[in-house]
């Protein structure tokens, strides 16, 4: 696998990885010198009497790395500071181990995660879930898009539907349309007056169908019913916004236009 170092990011974290590294050996070099020299201190005889005593202990002391109370005198530290006596009880092995454990699961980790890569950290576990959620709602749409037709078309309201609609206005629309919606080639569709009808049944047929005479293509292939249900219902957001530069009025008046959510 090879392995490369593109960002101040990958630096930063071969870096805390490498300190991570020699911190660990560092202290189990620190915990085997403490011992050595703890063990050191006591003569053969005391030793030999520790380990006779300690062999008679409990199971659970054994088990917990714990001395029984018979050997407090043996075990007593010389240094008292503040006239406060210490016993010798070293850390027990399994506790040890499972710090040490602790410490390779630690570097383990970083390795997959960090820098070899293959690992998913939360933010891109949820770009990973949000695609698959948009895989199905998309397999959703297409499965009910069909539903929807001039006939029971509704205006959206949802700020998300608006939203989605102004993405498809803004992909399609615009050369026609203008950004805004002011009409260049095509006519305004801020204001009032509608050339083929000023319903949400009409401008859904307008959009599928298309007018050839006048240049408009049929959009019923490229989108499906939802989009242009989205879509259509984003034009009467667009009502009364009177944008710079707005085209003059074409068609008849419509005056009773139905409201839509607020942009």
């Amino acid at each position: 696998m090879n392995f490369e170092i593109k960002t101040g990011e990958d630096l930063f974290l071969i870096v805390v990885l490498c300190c991570l590294i020699l911190g660990a050996l560092a202290l189990m070099v620190t915990t085997l010198h403490l011992y050595l020299t703890v063990k050191q201190a006591f003569p053969d005889q005391t030793k030999k009497e520790l380990e006779e005593q300690y062999q008679y202990s409990s199971f659970w002391h054994r088990i917990m790395g714990l001395r029984p109370t018979a050997m407090n005198a043996q075990l007593m530290l010389e240094h008292a500071p503040d006239d406060i006596q210490e016993l010798d009880n070293p850390t027990p092995g399994w506790f040890m181990a499972l710090f040490y454990g602790t410490i390779v699961c630690a570097i383990g980790y970083m390795l997959y995660y960090h820098v070899l890569g293959p690992g998913d950290v939360m933010n891109q576990e949820y770009t990973t879930e949000m695609a698959v959620a948009e895989k199905a709602h998309e397999a959703y749409l297409k499965k009910f898009a069909n539903s929807v037709n001039e006939s029971n078309v509704t205006i959206l309201r949802d700020e998300k539907a608006i939203e989605a609609g102004k993405k498809i206005f803004d992909q399609n629309c615009t050369a026609c349309h203008g950004a805004a919606g002011e009409g260049k080639v095509g006519p305004n569709l801020t204001d009032n007056y509608w050339l083929h009808g000023g319903t949400i049944n009409a401008v859904f047929k307008t959009i599928a169908e298309g007018v050839p005479d006048k240049g408009m293509l049929s959009w019923k292939k490229q989108l499906n019913p939802i989009q242009i249900q989205q879509v259509s219902s984003y034009i009467f957001s667009l009502q009364g916004t009177k944008p710079a530069g707005a085209k003059e009025p074409q068609g008849e008046e419509v005056k009773t236009v139905p409201e839509v959510a607020k942009r």
